[in-house]
C-alpha cells in the first residue's frame, strides 16, 4: 500500500529511541523526509545516520519553552514544508501517588504536557491543509496502569487537548491524532518490569493480560504511526489508536 509519504517531510521529537525512532525509521522507508530530536546533539545526529540521508538530527528539550519554534523553522530551513508532527516524550519517572513530589510532578508537567502543547500550537501555525499533528500517549489515557500516577494523571489531559484541537483545526484541513501504545517492547518497559524485582514474571504477567498473549514491537508501533500520520490515513482526526494487542478491554 502506498502511504503517499514520498518527497513529505516531518518532525518527530523524542526521535533518537524506542517509539519516536521506530516511526521515524517508518517514515524514512517509506519514502519521507524526517527531522529527529533528541536531549543531546550527538545522540540526535547519530539517529538520523542510522535513518539515512533523509534524516536530519537536533538537539531539543520538550521542556523548553523555546524548543517548539525553533524546530518548526528548522525543518523549514531543512526541508522547505512541514507536513506533520509526531510528538513523543519520554515516559514520568514511575510511582504512586504518595511518592510523587512537587517537582516530578512540575518536571513532567512542563515535558509532558506544556511542551507538547507548544509543539501543537507551533506547528499547527505553519501546518498547510493535509496536515497532521500526532501525538505519543498511552494506554493510561483509557485504564489507569499502576505503579504510573504521574503518567495517568497527565497522559488523559493531553489526549483531551489533542481532541480540542482537532474540533480546532479540522476546519482548516488539519489533521489531530493520537497513539495509546501498552507493553511494546522497548527500553522504558524494559525498566518497568525490572522494578518489580522480577522482570521475567513482570513480563509473563503482562502478556497474560494482552490477548495477542506478547509485547507488541517498536517495528509495529511505527507501521501504525506512520500509516496514521500520512495521506492515506485522510479521513481520520480526533482518533485515538490503540497498539496493544487487544490488551484495552472497550470498543
Amino acid at each position: 500500500m502506498d502511504l503517499g509519504l514520498k518527497d513529505t517531510a516531518y518532525l518527530v521529537t523524542g526521535g533518537t529511541r524506542g517509539l519516536g525512532f521506530a516511526t521515524a525509521r517508518q517514515l524514512t522507508a517509506d519514502g519521507a523526509r524526517v527531522l529527529v530530536t533528541g536531549r543531546e546533539r550527538e545522540t540526535a545526529e547519530a539517529a538520523a545516520g542510522r535513518l539515512g540521508p533523509s534524516a536530519v538530527g537536533m538537539a531539543a528539550d520538550n521542556a523548553d519553552p523555546a524548543a517548539a519554534e525553533r524546530l518548526v523553522d528548522a525543518a523549514f530551513t531543512h526541508f522547505g514544508r512541514l507536513d506533520g508532527v509526531l510528538v513523543s516524550v519520554g515516559g514520568p519517572p514511575a510511582g504512586g501517588a504518595e511518592t510523587a513530589t512537587d517537582e516530578q510532578w512540575r518536571t513532567a508537567f512542563d515535558a509532558v504536557f506544556l511542551g507538547a502543547v507548544r509543539m501543537a500550537r507551533a506547528a499547527a501555525a505553519r501546518l498547510p491543509e493535509g496536515g497532521v499533528i500526532g501525538f505519543v500517549l498511552s494506554g493510561s489515557v483509557a485504564e489507569p496502569i499502576p505503579g504510573l500516577t504521574i503518567s495517568n494523571g497527565l497522559r488523559p489531559g493531553l489526549a483531551g487537548f489533542a481532541k480540542s484541537l482537532s474540533l480546532e483545526l479540522g476546519p482548516r484541513g488539519i489533521r489531530v491524532v493520537g497513539l495509546l501504545p501498552s507493553r511494546i517492547d522497548t527500553d522504558r518497559v524494559r525498566e518497568l518490569d525490572a522494578l518489580s524485582g522480577d522482570a521475567d514474571a513482570s513480563r509473563a504477567r503482562n502478556c497474560a493480560a494482552i490477548p495477542l498473549g506478547r509485547y507488541g514491537t517498536p517495528e509495529e508501533f511505527g507501521k501504525a504511526a506512520a500509516f496514521l500520520l500520512s495521506p492515506a490515513a485522510s479521513y481520520l482526526t480526533g482518533t485515538m489508536l490503540p497498539v496493544d494487542g487487544g490488551a484495552q478491554h472497550r470498543f
